[in-house]
Order: C-alpha cells, then sequence, then structure tokens
C-alpha cells in the first residue's frame, strides 16, 4: 500500500469517525428529547387531540409519525455524508435524483409492506392475551424470512439493475468453481453499484432456489478474474460453513429476546408512565422500544462481531483450500485500498465497530492456522510473512506492499 493510499485511508477513517460522533451526539439529544423531554408523549396526546381512532389505528398512526419524524431528522446527516463526506474522498456517485428517488422509494416499501405488518403485530398486543410477544415473534420471523426469499426478485430491482455475468474467461473461472464446491444457484448477477458508490463488493443474497451471487460492477473493474474468483470462494466459504444459516438463527434469537423484553415492559406499569404516556398504547411502547434497542445492541456488538470475525477467518481458509490464496491476498489488499479502510485500526475500536478483521490479520491468521502452505492452489509459504508489515520487520517482497511508507 502506498503511502498516499495509506494517507487517504487514515483521513477518511478519521473523517468517518468524526462523522459518526456527530451522529451518536445527535442520536442521545433525539432520545432524551423524545422520552425525558416528552416529546413522544407530545405526539401521543396531539395526535389524540386532532384525530378520533381506535386503539390499533391510533398505534399505528404514531409509530408511522414517529419513523417519518426521525427519517426527516436524520436526513440531514445522511446528506452530508452522501455529497460531502464520500464525494471528498472520490467515492460518491449519487445524484440528488437518485438519492431522493430512493427514500421515495423506501417510504413507499414502509407504507406497502410495513404498515400491514405494523397493524398486525399492533392487533396482536391489543387482543392475543399476555403471551402476545411470541405470537408477534413468530410473525416477524416469518416475516424476516419471506423477505429474504423475495428480496432478490423482488426489493432489490427496485433500486439497483442487476444483468447476468458475461460468459467469458471470469464466467468460466467461477463456473468452474461453483462446481468445484457442489454450490447450485439461481444465477451469477452484476449490479450497477456504480450509479451510487466507488465501493466495491460482492454477496449473496436469497435462500432455497433464489439464491443469487452478485459482484458490484465497480469490484469486477477492480480485480482480476483470479482475484475475483478468490473473493467469491471467500463467499462460498460463508455458504458452505454454514455461517448464514446461524447469522439468520442468532438473528431470530436475539428478536425472539427482544420481543420478550418488549412484551416484558409492556406488562411493566410504571414504563410508559416514566416517559410521560399515561394513555397506554401498543403505539407508544414500540416506538419507546425502537428508541431502547439501539443502546441495548451497542453492548452486544463486541459479541457479534467475534462470532463474525471468526466466520470470516473461516471463510478465507475456505477460500484459500479451493482458489489461489496468493490471489487472496492481494485481493484483500486491493479491496482495502479501493475502499479507503484503514489497515492499522486501534484494536479495541475494532473490535467494537468493525465485523471484518483488518487485511494484515486475516493474512497473518492463515499464516498461522497453516492455510498459506502451497498445496490445493494456494500460496507459497512466502506470502505468510505478508501480514507481518504492520507487526515486525520482514524481508517478504509481499509484506512490503502492506507497509504504510510503500513507495
Amino acid at each position: 500500500v502506498t503511502l498516499e493510499a495509506h494517507r487517504k485511508a487514515a483521513d477518511y477513517t478519521i473523517a468517518r469517525l468524526r462523522l459518526g460522533w456527530i451522529g451518536r451526539i445527535i442520536d442521545l439529544l433525539l432520545f432524551l428529547g423524545w422520552t425525558v423531554g416528552g416529546g413522544l408523549a407530545w405526539l401521543d396526546h396531539a395526535l389524540r387531540r386532532t384525530l378520533t381512532l381506535d386503539p390499533l389505528a391510533h398505534s399505528v398512526a404514531l409509530m408511522l409519525l414517529f419513523l417519518l419524524i426521525g427519517a426527516l431528522l436524520d436526513l440531514p446527516l445522511s446528506l452530508y455524508r452522501t455529497f460531502r463526506l464520500e464525494a471528498a474522498f472520490g467515492f460518491n456517485r449519487t445524484t440528488p435524483a437518485t438519492f431522493f428517488a430512493d427514500l421515495t422509494k423506501h417510504a413507499l416499501l414502509v407504507l406497502l409492506i410495513g404498515t400491514p405488518l405494523l397493524a398486525l403485530i399492533v392487533w396482536l398486543m391489543i387482543h392475543a392475551g399476555p403471551a402476545w410477544w411470541f405470537d408477534a415473534w413468530l410473525v416477524w420471523g416469518g416475516f424476516s424470512l419471506l423477505m429474504l426469499w423475495l428480496y432478490p426478485t423482488l426489493i432489490a430491482p427496485l433500486f439497483n439493475k442487476f444483468t447476468p455475468l458475461e460468459a467469458d474467461e471470469l464466467r468460466q473461472r467461477i463456473d468452474a468453481l461453483l462446481n468445484r464446491c457442489g454450490f447450485e444457484n439461481g444465477g451469477l448477477f452484476v449490479m450497477d453499484g456504480s450509479r451510487r458508490s466507488a465501493h466495491g463488493n460482492a454477496y449473496f443474497t436469497g435462500f432455497g432456489r433464489n439464491k443469487r451471487i452478485v459482484f458490484f460492477d465497480t469490484l469486477l473493474k477492480q480485480l482480476t478474474p483470479t482475484q475475483v474468483e478468490a473473493v467469491l470462494a471467500h463467499e462460498l466459504g460463508h455458504f458452505k460453513q454454514r455461517h448464514i444459516l446461524q447469522r439468520i438463527v442468532w438473528s431470530l434469537l436475539l428478536s425472539l429476546i427482544g420481543f420478550a423484553l418488549l412484551g416484558w415492559l409492556g406488562n411493566a406499569p410504571w414504563f410508559l408512565p416514566l416517559f410521560g404516556i399515561d394513555t397506554p398504547s401498543a403505539g407508544a411502547l414500540l416506538a419507546l422500544f425502537t428508541l431502547l434497542v439501539p443502546w441495548l445492541g451497542f453492548w452486544l456488538a463486541p459479541l457479534m462481531n467475534l462470532l463474525s470475525r471468526r466466520h470470516e477467518f473461516q471463510a478465507d481458509a475456505y477460500a484459500c483450500a479451493h482458489s489461489d490464496a496468493t490471489a487472496l491476498a492481494d485481493a484483500l489488499i486491493a479491496m482495502y485500498e479501493e475502499n479507503a479502510a484503514t489497515l492499522t485500526p486501534d484494536p479495541l475500536w475494532s473490535a467494537w465497530h468493525d465485523s471484518h478483521p483488518p487485511a494484515p490479520i486475516r493474512i497473518d491468521h492463515l499464516t498461522r492456522s497453516g492455510t498459506l502452505g502451497g498445496q490445493d492452489g494456494c500460496a507459497s509459504p512466502e506470502l505468510a510473512q505478508a501480514s507481518d508489515g504492520f507487526a515486525r520487520e520482514t524481508k517478504s517482497p509481499r509484506a512490503d506492499l502492506l507497509r504504510p511508507d510503500h513507495g
């Protein structure tokens, strides 16, 4: 990594951290304003004075108004992030027309899909008895799985254009990799990610017969066919080692705990009055819980990131065993450089906020686990030294590529 690229990554990281802290301060002020400041109680009273609604309609209307106000308050920061911060580092390609078109589509999806779901959950809260939270969780879990299945063919095309991957050298490599790994899919697609950002990525989406492999067009321009093959082998590792299934199960379990907590708070006579809500409603309870969830999730972040990092190491090892490990390491370095991701984050901060380990740590983990051993298409032991660029002196030429003073 050149010194210029390292400096850009450091500057980009610092800029994002500063904006992140501003966002957290704003979130804290909004949390205090909605809760102890009486904002939610005022909105609840204003809605009751303005419209005469039954409990279900009132709760749905209150929650939708709460979400609308939150989205409007978040808009300035989102505009700054897209058109100032991302643009300053050459990543933004979103036009104002695309930005506001996306907002409109999101709003329509919330109204068309989210409102019926919200109404059903509120109905359960009112009519299903003390164990309503379990029924609501079943509805939420079923809805989440349905969205996973429908997203590739119904939701994603509303925002991006997906074209089948062309039958070229890359397609031949990928087809051979899929055959080696015994992976069946619903198609290989290229997404026009460059319409919005210069960042590159690749991902799986959907499940069952709706599984798709999607490449950002920016990624295909940044990497060689061999490197793209290695990146896909990494993603295949997530699927083959059941990481995706594990994450779905974890998500469902966490949502079960969340609904159980919501049910307990709903039965607590002190909870709503604590925030000035003198007339209990399902909408007020949901709004308050929506405010609390991010603060509760903050403390779970290190544990979830630890699990995610373990999955990344396992997927890297799988990729090394089924593709070219040299290409995998080169792809990691190239992707971190192209996305201006710092290779030297603070370890404590990274453990709390980063789901993916830095590239040097990932390569070092492959080295120490013996995955990089020169067999089954893997790289020679010389690559093992690449990960030590920041940790210690080494004579490996590839290690120099990771050093921030390279060039």
